[in-house]
C-alpha cells in the first residue's frame, strides 16, 4: 500500500471467504474464463492461500493460474504454492539497487528477500518467473538495462510497465512517463531485439526476444498505446467487488448476494450483464485528453484494493 498513509483494515467477516471465491471462478469458466491470476494488495498476506490456490487448481478448467506479489514473502511460500497447484508467479522488482528498491517499495521492503524468492520460484518450477518494474523517469530508469541481464542471465523475463495514474494517491505526472518504445530502444542498444507475435490475443504485453537467443522481454505501453479494445479482464477485490477496469471508480456487490443465496444461473447473469454492458475505455481517452491538453485526474479504484 502507499507508504505515508494510515489504513483500517477491514474486519475478516467481510473478506471473501475462499469457498465465494472459488465459487466466483467455477461460474466465471462456464462463461469462457481460462485464466486466473491471484493478486491483491499483497496476496501472501492472505492466510492458507495454499488452500485456495488447490481448490481453484481442482476446478480442472483453467489453463493458467498465476500469483502477483511483491515477493517479500515468496521464498517461504512458493514450495506449498507450487505443490498446491500454482503455475507461474509474476513478482515486482522495480530495482536492483538495494536503497533504491528499498525508497519506492515502502519502509521494511527487503531486496535480499525477494530475490531469495525469486530464485526459490525458479526452482519449484514456477517458470517462467516474470519480474514487473515499473520505470519512472529520474527515478529508475537507470535499472531498465540491468534489469534485462539479470532476467537473461537467470532465465527469467523482465517486463516494463509505464507509469500510470492507478488510484488517486500515486501522485501522476505524465512528465514521469518512459515511453515503451524508449524502454526498448535502451535495451536494444545493448542487446539487439526483434519483436515476436504476442503469445495470446488479448496479452497486455508487446514482446521482444534477444536476437542471441537469450530469452525475451516484454513492455506494457498502456500510457502511449492503451489496448482498452482487446482487454479481457475481471477483477474481483478481496470484499467481494466486481470491476471491469483497472481505473474503475465502482465495483459491482457480489459479497450481498452470494450471501443472500444467489444461485449459480442468478450469479453467471449477474456476471455476463455487467461484462455486456462495459464502457471502460479510461486508458484510451486519457491518452486522448493529454493530447489535446484537457488532462483532469478523476477519483478511480487504488491499485492496492485490486491488483494490477
Amino acid at each position: 500500500m502507499p507508504k505515508g498513509r494510515r489504513y483500517a483494515f477491514a474486519p475478516r467477516a467481510d473478506l471473501l471467504r475462499f469457498e465465494e471465491l472459488v465459487r466466483i471462478t467455477r461460474v466465471a469458466c462456464t462463461l469462457g474464463v481460462r485464466t486466473v491470476r491471484i493478486t491483491g494488495g499483497e496476496p501472501l498476506l492472505r492466510r492458507d492461500l495454499p488452500t485456495l490456490v488447490e481448490a481453484l487448481s481442482g476446478l480442472g478448467t483453467l489453463d493458467d493460474l498465476a500469483l502477483t506479489t511483491n515477493g517479500q514473502r515468496l521464498a517461504d511460500a512458493a514450495p506449498a504454492l507450487a505443490d498446491a497447484g500454482l503455475q507461474r508467479v509474476t513478482i515486482s522488482l522495480h530495482s536492483l539497487d538495494p536503497a533504491r528498491f528499498s525508497d519506492i517499495s515502502g519502509v521494511g521492503a527487503s531486496l535480499d528477500d525477494v530475490l531469495a524468492g525469486v530464485r526459490v520460484a525458479a526452482a519449484r518450477g514456477l517458470r517462467p518467473v516474470k519480474l514487473n518494474m515499473v520505470v519512472m523517469k529520474d527515478v529508475n530508469e537507470d535499472d531498465i538495462v540491468p534489469l534485462a541481464r539479470f532476467a537473461r542471465n537467470h532465465g527469467h523475463v523482465a517486463r516494463y510497465i509505464e507509469y500510470m495514474d492507478v488510484g488517486t494517491v500515486n501522485a501522476w505526472d505524465q512528465a514521469r512517463v518512459v515511453p515503451a518504445r524508449e524502454i526498448v530502444a535502451r535495451i536494444d542498444r545493448v542487446w539487439p531485439l526483434e519483436a515476436i507475435a504476442g503469445d495470446r490475443p488479448d496479452g497486455t504485453a508487446q514482446r521482444y526476444r534477444f536476437r542471441d537467443g537469450g530469452g525475451e522481454i516484454g513492455v506494457i505501453p498502456s500510457v502511449t498505446a492503451p489496448f482498452c479494445g482487446s482487454c479481457t479482464r475481471l477483477r474481483v477485490s478481496s470484499q467481494g467487488q466486481l470491476y471491469t477496469c483497472l481505473f474503475g471508480r465502482a465495483g459491482v456487490d457480489l459479497r450481498t448476494p452470494l450471501r443472500d443465496g444467489i444461485d449459480d444461473d442468478q450469479l453467471r447473469g449477474l456476471l455476463a450483464n455487467r461484462w455486456r454492458q462495459r464502457d471502460d475505455r479510461y486508458s484510451e481517452q486519457r491518452t486522448a485528453d493529454l493530447e489535446a491538453g484537457r488532462f483532469v485526474p478523476q477519483t478511480k479504484v487504488e491499485m492496492f484494493r485490486i491488483g494490477g
